[in-house]
């Protein structure tokens, strides 16, 4: 059975997210550091808190950095908030950097805003996935037409549409809704609140490790 590990930034609850996870037959251990030693077959960065605080329990809260944490061979599924983390910058209350795994930024959904009417921030609700059928990657397939969950005021602006694996089009504002980068994933949506798909997600990164 794999073992996989959701640092927890102290913002709030993630028993559905591990609880998906177990679901999807994964053991799951709850970190709050990286001082320990890495035994785990991946990572999950959870979609709970605020961008400013989070990279700073990340930064903060351990002697050893993420990096040196994953060394870039331990997989990571960044959801939600998570996956904005993975980026270089967030302009969500100022300019703070994120952790640098893709290039690009995270930017107000507001910024992008082409018809007021009926526009609703944060963008809540279920949506449809337009896979980048152009892009291989372990989701290849997996993605096109499924509806997930968001909850999201901003989104990842990313420089290379290469690590795009799919997008969702919210207010005819086409947005990144999946990215990678090598090993490491992110989901703008939350796979542990999307039933059947979204758990589809979580037990294809299992399958890898």
């Amino acid at each position: 059975m794999v073992n996989v590990a959701i640092f927890d930034y102290g913002a709030g609850n993630i028993f559905s997210l591990k609880n998906s996870l177990e679901q999807a037959g994964a053991l799951v251990d709850v970190i709050t550091s990286f001082d320990q030693p890495n035994i785990y077959s991946g990572l999950l960065l959870p979609g709970v808190g605020n961008f400013d605080p989070a990279i700073k329990s990340i930064n903060e809260n351990s002697k050893t950095k993420f990096h040196d944490f994953v060394k870039g061979e331990t997989p990571v599924l960044g959801i939600c908030l998570g996956m904005q983390l993975m980026l270089e910058k967030s302009y969500e209350f100022g300019e703070i950097n994120g952790l640098g795994i893709i290039k690009g930024n995270v930017i107000s959904i507001k910024s992008k805003q082409l018809d007021a009417s009926n526009f609703k921030i944060p963008h809540i609700g279920w949506n449809k996935l337009i896979e980048n059928k152009s892009v291989k990657s372990i989701y290849s397939g997996l993605l096109d037409k499924k509806y997930m969950y968001f909850v999201h005021s901003y989104y990842a602006n990313c420089d290379d549409q290469s690590n795009i694996i799919a997008s969702t089009d919210y207010n005819k504002i086409l947005m990144p809704a999946m990215i990678h980068h090598n090993n490491s994933y992110g989901c703008q949506f939350h796979p542990e609140k999307s039933g059947p798909n979204g758990l589809n997600i979580m037990k294809r990164f299992l399958d890898e490790k």
